[in-house]
Formats: C-alpha cells, structure tokens, sequence
C-alpha cells in the first residue's frame, strides 16, 4: 500500500493482511486452484488475488480477504461496503482491459468474486459469487 507516492507503508496490521491472503492462496491452491497473481494494482485499487477456480464450472475469480483480529465493529463480511465493492468492480474492469501485469494472459472464462474472512485461529469463511 502506498500514500500520496511515498515509499510503501508496512505495520503490523498491513503484515497480518498479507500473511492472511498468503494463508488463503495456499488453501485455494491446496484445493486445486490455480493462482494466477497475488496483491496486483488495477487502476486505482488492489485485487487480493486471481485465480481459476478448477470448478465444475471452471471459473476465474477475483478473491477479496478480509482479515479482522476481533468483532468490536461488527463482522468482517459487513467491512465489504458499497464503496469497497464499487472499487472492486472498477478494479476488475482495469484488470479485464490491462491483464495481468507480469504478462499472464486471462483465460477467457465465466468471472465471479468471492469473499474470504480469515479470523484468529486461521478461521477461514469463504462466500462464493459476492454480489458487486
């Protein structure tokens, strides 16, 4: 993550992000899907991950994690607002438009988004075809 073009700001919170979305990609390709790309930028936002998943029926997803050490503010599925999920779509658009930045071309395949919540413990909840 980057602010206003500086250097990247790195806290335990952000690392607790990215090993939450490491722990997810590995289950995800446990399971036999094919991660195509982690944490990529597309337009203004970022995409957890893409991967395909093997189906039936074969899809590409765009992953979004969330990751929440406690529920003082509710639950980690109800941090997907409207704004979020607006910046998702922008996001795929771009990454439809642009592919994948190391020069992975997209399989041309039926798209969908899912939410996973990863919780202490490594307490995984995964919502397949998130409505945007």
């Amino acid at each position: 993550m980057t602010h206003g073009g500086r250097s990247p700001v790195r806290t335990a919170a952000w690392a607790a992000g990215v090993a939450a979305e490491d722990l997810v990609a590995a289950r995800l390709a446990t399971a036999g899907w094919a991660i195509l790309a982690q944490r990529i930028r597309a337009g203004r936002g970022e995409l957890d991950i893409v991967a395909v998943d093997p189906g039936p029926p074969r899809e590409l997803v765009i992953v979004e994690v969330r990751w929440r050490r406690r529920r003082d503010f509710g639950l980690p599925e109800e941090s997907l607002d409207h704004r979020k999920r607006a910046h998702l779509r922008a996001s795929m658009g771009r990454l439809y438009a642009d592919g994948l930045p190391n020069g992975v071309a997209l399989p041309r395949l039926p798209l969908r988004c899912d939410l996973v919540v990863v919780e202490p413990g490594d307490r995984i909840r995964h919502h397949r075809h998130v409505a945007l």
